[in-house]
């Protein structure tokens, strides 16, 4: 029970009626609903303890209890008799009810939700065991060829399902550079700067990749590990010169006539060629050109015999396509938008008009000019704007603007390169001038008294300023700032179709920080206020903030602590100091749950951690628990922290073979050997390596061999056929490659026996183990009347197996 009793995760009940302590400890308090956090894979673990009250004096527990979930009927304890699973259902839903003696229901039923929190109990899974590509050669690096996917069934919201991709093996490697690279969180597959440069199928095709995945995001040692195979095969590049191309003179055949190909991966259209050479030397171009689409061409022109022999070296020829003005302006915009104020000086600017021409840069076939062709409305009066002829800039050219008589202007302009002409459409808009301050309905707010566990986001209350400038502008809309709030504890939201501001809390309040808020409310315009007008104190609100105190939990310095500590430690050793503060300054005690193998203990008062039992990391790489703060006077409130204890392997572990017996054949033939493993649950710097031999005196030394190959296997062997038939048992050494090194002795049991046709070491029968039975006697009687049968047909000896 106080094992069980340490590894509780317990939530309050959502009852505003306090719970406490039972009789040993373990959670109590009266039936009602309640809601708790229970860790999956934590089987035989005490929960909660419902006290039971007459008239009830027994409890009945209904729901999905999956035959999992059970309540002391007498003793109101709810418990676990197996393990809860995330994977599989992550919400159980109980109803308990509390009976008098006639069993009859006389509380309740009261809901119990128990929420399965998972652990990172499954590894990543590959969705292929082996996955299979091809990639051409001088494929650019970081082109995505293929991808790999894997999957992890724990819960996706938490790092334990977060997968980190990465490459642990490249077979073979010829340079220092691998020559391909994934993606760590997509697991994608591409060449690397190196593989870019140096594949080539000519001199190495094939390539073995082996891929890991890790969850936890590979963060952690206690991560599950998964590997897959990536064969690749690396393809020839297509895409090169063509062979040299002979084409008879004064042939006959339909022009154009197929000369060449040249090869790409993507089999793309070969580009267009326009031109031909005949005889004389004589190059024409076989279709009108267009600069648009292609500017210059290089080819070389040969000239070679009736043999295809060169006649003399190639001539480059260089053609350059001369631009003539084909193409008409096009303006970027199908309507250009402006805004000019009212009151805008005459001369300042006001926008730009952009428009193109695809003929060639910085010639007169694309030299554009701007030209006003009309103005609508034109009043006051017309020509109320100038364009720049060669810019396409416009400008106020009179101070006529007045919003009341046209609010908005549509001017059509024309743009020419000289030989076409486009119209380019511009609307105006004409806005009012901010000559309004914004002036609030009340300037001021009150007192506010809020607790400090108020959500972030509430709102507290709601302003309102309104500005006389024209609506839905720039001069008109209404922009609140706080003055005051240095840490933006508070935050302003306006709805711009009314002006109405509306004041949340923007982060978390803490009284002992900042108990009280005196804040000023500012409002303004986001368009500049006309010269001549300031803000004054009708844009100006005051509110002030008090916040009331709540009794907080503990809060740690740091929510997970991690340590690396070797496993070989002794008892009571320190290993780390975990540190929490209460908000409201009272005395903190901690206490261990998830210690599932009590290897941990923590000093109550100072969170001081040290060791109670020697660990082994050969159970448990990382070990992990909860460390839990609650005030030492009342443990209704607490929080948690992770530690994570990495336990660094010592060579504590001697090598022992993987199967300890084997046999020969009788008689031997000579030159007979069997492979034998070797293993060891230590972890080695860079793998284990292990030494083989003989133990034993000077026949043992004579009559046997044993030969290490590789890094765990060895071959045994005798060293001559003259053994006998018998069971031997040969005494071995096997060595690491620890520090220190560490031996283990053990004895190889070997047989050297008569064999079956299917060279399996027969084993007779022993008649003084036990007296046959009649079934046993009849089939012995059946066999041998078969063998007689076919000895008398074959005429051959009898066979071994009858001995």
């Amino acid at each position: 029970l106080q094992l069980t009793k340490a590894l509780i995760i317990f939530l309050s009940p959502s009852s505003t009626q306090a719970a406490c302590h039972g009789k040993d400890g373990l959670r109590s308090g009266p039936l009602q609903d309640m809601t708790f956090f229970v860790p999956e894979a934590t089987p035989g673990y005490y929960i909660y303890q419902v006290n039971i009250t007459p008239p009830a004096n027994s409890l009945r527990l209904t729901g999905e209890k999956d035959g999992i979930i059970e309540i002391g009927a007498k003793n109101g304890i709810l418990y676990l008799n197996g393990s809860l699973d995330w994977e599989t259902k992550k919400v159980h839903r109980l109803q308990v009810e509390a009976l008098n003696e006639k069993g009859e229901r006389v509380k309740g039923p009261f809901s119990i939700t128990i929420n399965v929190e998972d652990i990172n109990d499954n590894p990543p899974v590959f969705s292929q065991s082996k996955y299979y590509g091809e990639v051409r050669q001088n494929s650019r690096p970081g082109k995505v060829f293929m991808h790999v996917t894997a999957t992890d069934r724990d819960d996706p919201t938490t790092p334990n399902a977060q997968l980190l991709y990465s490459i642990l093996h490249h077979f073979p490697s010829p340079y220092e550079e691998i020559l391909f690279q994934i993606d760590n969180k997509t697991g994608a597959i591409s060449p690397s700067m190196a593989g870019n440069k140096y594949l080539d199928p000519e001199k190495q095709a094939d390539f073995l990749l082996v891929v890991t995945v890790k969850d936890l995001a590979g963060m952690s040692g206690n991560a599950f590990t998964s590997n897959a195979d990536v064969a690749i095969t690396v393809l020839e590049n297509l895409w090169k010169a063509p062979l040299p191309v002979f084409i008879m003179e004064n042939s006959t055949e339909q022009h154009p006539l197929s000369i060449t190909k040249v090869g790409s991966r993507n089999h793309s259209e070969p580009a267009r060629f326009p031109f031909i050479i005949d005889q004389n030397g004589t190059i024409y171009a076989t279709e009108p050109l267009d600069r648009e689409e292609k500017d210059s061409y290089v080819f070389d022109a040969f000239a070679k015999d009736n043999y295809g022999e060169a006649l003399a070296r190639p001539l480059k020829i260089s053609v350059t396509v001369g631009d003539m003005n084909d193409n008409p302006p096009v303006c970027k915009r199908a309507l250009t938008i402006f805004e000019v104020q009212e009151n805008e000086i005459v001369g300042n600017y006001i926008g730009t008009l952009h428009a193109s021409d695809m003929d060639q840069k910085d010639t007169l076939n694309s030299r554009l000019q701007f030209r006003i062709v009309d103005q609508t409305p034109k009043i006051p009066i017309d020509n109320l704007f100038i364009v720049q002829k060669e810019t396409g800039q416009f400008q106020l050219s009179s101070s006529s603007l007045n919003r009341r008589v046209a609010s908005n202007y549509s001017v059509k302009v024309e743009v020419s390169d000289g030989v076409f002409a486009t119209l380019c459409d511009v609307w105006i808009n004409v806005i009012d001038i901010n000559d309004q301050i914004p002036i609030f309905e009340k300037s001021d707010y009150g007192s506010l008294v809020i607790p400090e566990d108020t959500q972030v986001g509430k709102i507290l209350l709601a302003i309102q300023a309104n500005d006389a400038d024209e609506p839905f502008t720039g001069s008109s809309r209404i922009i609140y700032q706080i003055e005051g709030d240095q840490n933006e504890t508070f935050r302003i939201e306006t709805d711009f179709r009314t002006n109405r501001g509306y004041f949340k809390i923007n982060k978390i309040l803490d009284y002992e920080t900042s108990p009280v808020y005196s804040l000023t409310i500012l409002a303004k315009n986001p368009e500049p206020l006309v010269s001549g007008i300031q803000y004054n104190s009708s844009s100006i609100a005051y509110v002030q903030i008090h916040i009331t105190d709540v009794n907080e939990a503990p809060v740690f310095f740091k929510d997970t602590y991690i340590v690396d500590v070797f496993e070989n430690v002794t008892v009571g050793t320190f290993v780390t100091s975990v540190k929490a503060y209460d908000p409201e300054g009272a005395q903190i005690r901690y206490m261990l749950i998830s210690n599932s193998r009590n290897w941990l203990r923590v000093d109550s008062y100072t969170g001081d951690i040290y060791t109670t039992a020697p660990f082994d990391r050969e159970i448990e790489k990382a070990y992990i628990v909860q460390v839990v703060a609650t005030e030492q006077s009342s443990t209704h409130l607490l929080s948690t922290a992770q530690l994570i204890l990495h336990l660094k392997d010592v060579n504590d572990n001697p090598p022992s073979l993987v199967k300890n017996s084997i046999f020969f054949c009788y008689p031997l033939s000579g030159g007979e050997k069997i492979e034998i493993e070797a293993t060891d649950p230590d972890e080695h710097r860079l793998y284990p390596k292990f030494i083989f031999s003989l133990g034993g005196g000077e026949t043992i030394q004579n009559d046997w061999i044993v030969h290490g190959f590789g890094v765990r296997r060895a071959h045994f062997s005798p060293k001559h056929p003259n053994l006998q038939k018998m069971q031997y048992s040969i005494p071995l050494k096997i060595s690491d490659n620890g520090n220190p090194p560490l031996q283990g002795n053990v004895n190889l049991q070997v047989n050297i026996c008569e064999c079956t046709e299917d060279k399996t070491c027969f084993v007779p029968l022993d008649p003084d183990t036990s007296r046959p039975t009649v079934a046993m006697a009849v089939g012995i009687l059946v066999g041998v009347l078969l063998v007689i049968g076919k000895w008398h047909s074959e005429m051959t000896q009898p066979d071994c197996n009858l001995c």
